[in-house]
C-alpha cells in the first residue's frame, strides 16, 4: 500500500490513485477541506466526509456528467489546490518571520538589560568614589581646623608679652612731651615692630609629597566612556582566546610543553617568515591555530605568507577570518585591522578584482589616515580602477 497516492478532498472531485487502479469520484456537492479525511490500511480506503452544508444529498456522486464538465471540475480543483499549497507556505513563511522577529526583540531586550546592567555597576562604583572623596575631604577639614586652632592658641601667648611690653613702653613715652618728642624721633627712624619679632616668627613648614596611584589600564588612550563597553568585551574576549587551548587531541601528545604553546609557535613562525622559508612558517602557524582558533594575529602572519606564495584565496580567507575575531573594534586590534584590510586588499589587486581591493585599502585609510604608503596604494588602484573604465567605454 506503500505505493498509493491520495489526493485530498478538493471541491466536488476526490481521487485515489494505487497502480494500476484509480479511483475517481464527482461528489453531488461540495465538502468541507479541512475536515474531511483519507484512510488507507488493510487493503482499504476509509473516507471520512464533512459537508459544507448540512442538507441530505440525493446521492453521493453526480451522475451524468460528461467529459468536458469533468475536466473543467479536475483542473478548478487543482487550481484551488494550489491556491492553498500557496496560501499554507505563505502562512508559514509570515509564522517563520514573525518568530526571527520575536527572537530579535528578545535578543534586543536580553542585550538592552546587560547595557543596563553594566551602567547600573558603574552609577554604584560612581557613587562609592563620590562618597570616599567626600569623605576624605571632611577628614581633611577636620584635621585642618584643629591644626588652625593650634596656631591660634600658640599666637596668642606669644602676643601676650608683647602687649604687656607695649603698654610699658606708652606708659613710659607719656611721661614729658620731650620724651615723647624723641619717642616719636624713634620712631621714624626705626621700625614699628619690635626686634625679636623675627625670632617669634614660626618657621615654614616642612615639604611634603602625597603618593598618587592610577588604575592600570591596558589601551594606550584615556578612558572614554562611550568605548568602556567595547574595551570590555574585547579584553573579556582575549581572555576567552588565551584559555581556549586544545592541547588534549591525540595528535599533540607528542610534542613538547613548549610546542604545545601558540605564542611559542607564532614567535618561531615570525623567524621562519624573517628567513623567506614561508612554507615552514606556514606549518608553525597551522599547528598553532589547531590549539587555539581564536587568536587573530595567527591567521594574519598566515595570510601574510600566503601572499608571499600566491595563494591569494587563502590570503583573502585568512584576512577575512582574523577581521572576524578583530572585533569590537578598540585603539588595541586598530594596527591588526588595518593590516588585514591591506593583505586582503593586496590579494583582491593580484586577482585583478580592484573593485574589491580599494574597498579595503579605503577601509585601513579609515582606520590610519596618516599611512602614506596606503594612501599612496590607494591612489594606485584607483587610476587603475579609472583606466579600466575608459578602456571599456
Amino acid at each position: 500500500m506503500s505505493q498509493n497516492k491520495l489526493f485530498p478532498p478538493l471541491c466536488c472531485s476526490y481521487q485515489v490513485n494505487f497502480p494500476p487502479f484509480l479511483f475517481e469520484a464527482f461528489l453531488y456537492a461540495p465538502i468541507d477541506d479541512g475536515s474531511s479525511k483519507a484512510k488507507i490500511g488493510n487493503d482499504a480506503i476509509v473516507f471520512t466526509l464533512y459537508k459544507k452544508e448540512a442538507v441530505m444529498w440525493e446521492t453521493l456522486s453526480m451522475s451524468g456528467v460528461d467529459k468536458e464538465t469533468m475536466q473543467r471540475i479536475r483542473e478548478k480543483t487543482i487550481l484551488q489546490a494550489q491556491e492553498r499549497a500557496k496560501e499554507a507556505t505563505e502562512a508559514k513563511a509570515t509564522a517563520r518571520r514573525e518568530d526571527q522577529k520575536y527572537a530579535l526583540n528578545v535578543m534586543m531586550k536580553i542585550e538592552e538589560e546587560e547595557r543596563k546592567k553594566i551602567e547600573d555597576m558603574k552609577e554604584n562604583e560612581r557613587r562609592k568614589a563620590t562618597k570616599e572623596l567626600e569623605a576624605w575631604k571632611e577628614c581633611q577639614r577636620n584635621a585642618g581646623g584643629q591644626e588652625g586652632a593650634r596656631r591660634e592658641e600658640k599666637a596668642g601667648q606669644q602676643e601676650k608679652p608683647f602687649e604687656e611690653r607695649r603698654k610699658l613702653k606708652h606708659q613710659s613715652l607719656t611721661g614729658s612731651s620731650t620724651s615723647r618728642h624723641s619717642a616719636v624721633k624713634g620712631r621714624d627712624s626705626e621700625s614699628i615692630f619690635p626686634e625679636d619679632l623675627e625670632d617669634r616668627v614660626p618657621a615654614p613648614r616642612p615639604a611634603g609629597s602625597i603618593a598618587v596611584s592610577f588604575t592600570p589600564r591596558v589601551f594606550p588612550t584615556a578612558l572614554r566612556e562611550s568605548q568602556a563597553a567595547q574595551e570590555e568585551e574585547w579584553l573579556h574576549k582575549q581572555a576567552q582566546a588565551r584559555r581556549a587551548m586544545n592541547t588534549d587531541a591525540p595528535e599533540f601528545c607528542d610534542l613538547k610543553e613548549e610546542e604545545k604553546n601558540p605564542e611559542w609557535l607564532r614567535e618561531k613562525g615570525n623567524k621562519l617568515f624573517a628567513t623567506e622559508n614561508y612554507l615552514a612558517a606556514i606549518n608553525a602557524y597551522n599547528l598553532a591555530i589547531r590549539l587555539n582558533k581564536e587568536i587573530p594575529v595567527l591567521y594574519l602572519n598566515r595570510a601574510a605568507c600566503h601572499l608571499k606564495l600566491k595563494n591569494l584565496h587563502k590570503a583573502i580567507e585568512d584576512s577575512s577570518t582574523a577581521l572576524g575575531l578583530l572585533t569590537p573594534p578598540v585603539v588595541d586590534n586598530a594596527d591588526a585591522r588595518m593590516k588585514a584590510h591591506v593583505r586582503r586588499g593586496t590579494a583582491f589587486c593580484q586577482l585583478e578584482l580592484y573593485v574589491e581591493g580599494l574597498q579595503d585599502y579605503e577601509a585601513a585609510l579609515r582606520i590610519d589616515p596618516g599611512n602614506a604608503t596606503v594612501q599612496n596604494d590607494a591612489e594606485k588602484i584607483r587610476t587603475i580602477i579609472q583606466g579600466t573604465e575608459l578602456k571599456s567605454q
